[in-house]
C-alpha cells in the first residue's frame, strides 16, 4: 500500500509539473489552462511574466486622490503619478525604488487623465491630458520634471473639434515619439472620437475623426502607443477593440477584438523587449499581455499572460520602465499605483 501511494504521489507531482511547464511556455492559453498562481491579492493566469513589488512605493499613504495615470523616466529612475480629487496634489513623484521625492500642487491642472514622459534621455518633459471643464481644461500640457508649465496644446477651457487652432474635448492620452511627432486620442467621452498625428512642429499631419464601429472609426479612443514597425496601436474602448494604423500615412492596417469580449481595452503599451502588448481592462480588473505580431502581420490577438487583480481595483492606464521592464499601474478604484517586476524563470516555481 505504501509503495502504491508513493507511486501515485510521484505521478501526481509529475502531472502537475507538466501542466505548469505548459502554461509557463505558453502552450496553453490562460483560458485553456485553468491554472493560476496565487500572489497576495491577485492571480497570475497563463505564463507568469510579472510579480507584484510589495515594497513600492514605501509610503503608499501619500496617495490621496483617484490615481489615473503613471509615467516613468527610466534614465532618471523617476515615476510620475497623476491623481484627481479636491485639495490633493495632482502629481506625485517617486523613485523607481519607491522613495517619495516631491509633489506638484499646481493650479494649472484641473482633472489629469493621461500622462506621458517624453525625451527621457536628453531633455525630459511630462505631458498631461486635462479633461476638466473649467478654465484650464480640455487641453494638453507640457511640464518640466519639477512641475513648471512649459506649453499648452489646445484651447484652455473651450471644448471643440477645431484643428486650426487646435481644440480638444476631454483628450484621453498623448504619446510623443522619439522623433518628436505626437499622437493624441481625443476624447474620453466628449464630442470627439479622434486619433490625431502632429509633426514635431505641432502641425496636423493626419486625422481619423469619425464616430462609429467601422474601420478607422472610434468610440471613446482611450490610449495610444507606437511600435518599432511604424504602427500605431489605439485602444478603441467603446468598440471593445484595438485598431492599428500606419504611422506615416495613417492607413488602417487591422483590428483586434476577439480578446476583449468581456471588457474593453483601456490602456495599451509595449514591453521593452517588444514581445508583448500590455493591455488593461478596467471593469474585469485585468492586465493582459498579448503577443506582439511580427512586422507585416496583424493577425488575431493572442493572450499569453493575465494579471487578475482583486475586485474593485479598477486599473486605468499603465507605463513601463524601458530599462528594467518594470510595469507601473494606475488604479482608480484602489486609489493607488502599483509596481510589477518581471519574473525570472526560476521564480515561476517558487
Amino acid at each position: 500500500m505504501k509503495s502504491r501511494s508513493y507511486t501515485c504521489l510521484i505521478l501526481t507531482s509529475m502531472v502537475s509539473l507538466f501542466f505548469l511547464m505548459m502554461v509557463l511556455y505558453g502552450v496553453f492559453s490562460p483560458q485553456q489552462a485553468g491554472i493560476s498562481i496565487l500572489r497576495q491579492d491577485y492571480q497570475l493566469l497563463g505564463r507568469p511574466l510579472y510579480k507584484l513589488d510589495l515594497n513600492w512605493p514605501k509610503n503608499p499613504e501619500l496617495f490621496s486622490g483617484n490615481v489615473f495615470g503613471v509615467a516613468v523616466n527610466q534614465y532618471a529612475g523617476v515615476v510620475y503619478v497623476a491623481q484627481r480629487g479636491d485639495n490633493v496634489p495632482k502629481v506625485l513623484v517617486f523613485t523607481t525604488e519607491g522613495d517619495f521625492l516631491m509633489y506638484w500642487n499646481t493650479t494649472t491642472l484641473e482633472m489629469p487623465h493621461g500622462i506621458f514622459l517624453a525625451d527621457a534621455m536628453s531633455n525630459p518633459t511630462v505631458w498631461i491630458t486635462d479633461v476638466g471643464n473649467g478654465p484650464y481644461g480640455h487641453c494638453i500640457k507640457q511640464y518640466s520634471p519639477s512641475g513648471n508649465l512649459l506649453q499648452v496644446l489646445g484651447t484652455p477651457g473651450k471644448a471643440g473639434s477645431g484643428l486650426n487652432p487646435l481644440q480638444f474635448d476631454q483628450p484621453a492620452e498623448i504619446y510623443v515619439h522619439d522623433s518628436g511627432e505626437i499622437y493624441i486620442v481625443d476624447g474620453d467621452g466628449g464630442i470627439n472620437n479622434r486619433l490625431i498625428k502632429l509633426s514635431k512642429e505641432q502641425e496636423v499631419l493626419w486625422v481619423h475623426g469619425e464616430k462609429g464601429q467601422g474601420l478607422a472609426q472610434f468610440y471613446i479612443p482611450h490610449s495610444v502607443t507606437i511600435d518599432n514597425a511604424q504602427r500605431v496601436w489605439v485602444a478603441d474602448r467603446g468598440n471593445k477593440r484595438i485598431q492599428v494604423f500606419n504611422s506615416l500615412t495613417g492607413d488602417w492596417l487591422g483590428s483586434w477584438g476577439s480578446c476583449f469580449t468581456e471588457d474593453a481595452p483601456y490602456s495599451v503599451r509595449l514591453t521593452p523587449d517588444k514581445k508583448y502588448f500590455v493591455v488593461v481592462q478596467l471593469n474585469t480588473n485585468q492586465i493582459s499581455l498579448l503577443e506582439a505580431p511580427p512586422v507585416g502581420l496583424i493577425g488575431q490577438c493572442r493572450v499569453i499572460s493575465v494579471i487578475q487583480l482583486a475586485d474593485e481595483v479598477k486599473p486605468h492606464l499603465v507605463d513601463l520602465d524601458q530599462k528594467s521592464g518594470a510595469l507601473y499601474v494606475a488604479e482608480i478604484g484602489a486609489q493607488q499605483a502599483q509596481k510589477f517586476t518581471p519574473f525570472s524563470l526560476g521564480e515561476a516555481f517558487v
